[in-house]
């Protein structure tokens, strides 16, 4: 019987594409995503967290871009960035085109929100036309009205078939810088959604548990989550949403990846846990 080596970890083969300077997929380092929390309007509160988050070392930061003068702002905001940034839209897709005229790296969508495949093509050709790149962002909680007939309820096989349809839908209008993910809030959905995927194309995967929590309790979820993926090889982003700080989301993520040996920041510290043998203050010290 052949055993896996119990410290190998064998990534899994990838296209690279790129978000702006920064590759990802192929051999690429895993890179590490956060996203903004002020309203995206407020051009000054929202580049002051990037900057936060930039310093504590994300790769690609995501900015929300659910209205017109957020797209507006969002000019001043990609400029002052060091970093890549992405525009979140969720429904309208006007305002994808705005955010890509804008200086968007990457634009996240859910194609089957956009609305018609005209729309479609329209929001392609102007990532096409702008150098950007696109992530399908496939949820539980929002999957197509068809797929929730089919299945009944969210599921691996439900995540999966929706990003499989999105896919063709770019790769029908001959795009093919994208990268997808298949969130969940249920760790087993989100893992088994994730494996499923891996196995039937070979695009960049985004890893995410989706609204894991604050804190204490997001960090435990996604370092389950998306420890279970990293291990098997799965994922070329992550990125960990917690409701907290979202340089904190930037500090898990790399303690995440440095658990697992895969990209180091800063000092490993390795200390007991404390207990009545100590013969200092481990805490405080």
């Amino acid at each position: 019987m052949s055993v896996r080596p119990w410290r190998d970890i064998t990534r899994r083969k990838s296209r690279q594409i790129m978000v702006g300077k920064v590759p990802v997929g192929g051999d690429a380092p895993i890179a590490v995503q956060t996203m903004t929390n002020t309203p995206t309007e407020d051009a000054g509160a929202t580049i002051d967290q990037i900057r936060a988050c930039e310093d504590v070392g994300a790769d690609i930061i995501r900015v929300s871009c659910p209205t017109k003068e957020a797209t507006a702002a969002f000019r001043q905001i990609t400029r002052a960035a060091k970093v890549p940034i992405v525009a979140d839209i969720h429904f309208h897709y006007k305002r994808a085109l705005e955010a890509a005229d804008a200086g968007a790296a990457c634009l996240r969508i859910n194609p089957g929100n956009i609305g018609s495949r005209e729309r479609i093509r329209e929001v392609v050709n102007a990532a096409k036309a702008n150098g950007c790149a696109i992530r399908i962002g496939v949820n539980a909680g929002s999957l197509e009205k068809h797929l929730l007939e089919k299945y009944g309820e969210p599921c691996p096989e439900a995540l999966v078939e929706s990003a499989l349809e999105h896919m063709k839908y770019l790769q029908d209008e001959d795009f093919h810088e994208f990268k997808i993910s298949v969130k969940a809030s249920d760790v087993f959905l989100a893992v088994a959604a994730y494996n499923g995927l891996a196995e039937v194309c070979d695009y960049p995967l985004h890893l995410g548990i989706t609204e894991a929590g604050g804190l204490q309790g997001g960090t435990v979820k996604s370092s389950i989550g998306m420890g279970m993926l990293l291990w098997a090889g799965v994922g070329d982003t992550i990125r960990v949403s917690l409701s907290a700080d979202p340089v904190e989301e930037v500090k898990v993520g790399y303690h995440i990846l440095k658990s697992l040996g895969i990209r180091a920041r800063g000092v490993r510290i390795v200390s007991c846990p404390s207990c009545a043998r100590q013969g200092f203050d481990v805490v405080r010290t």
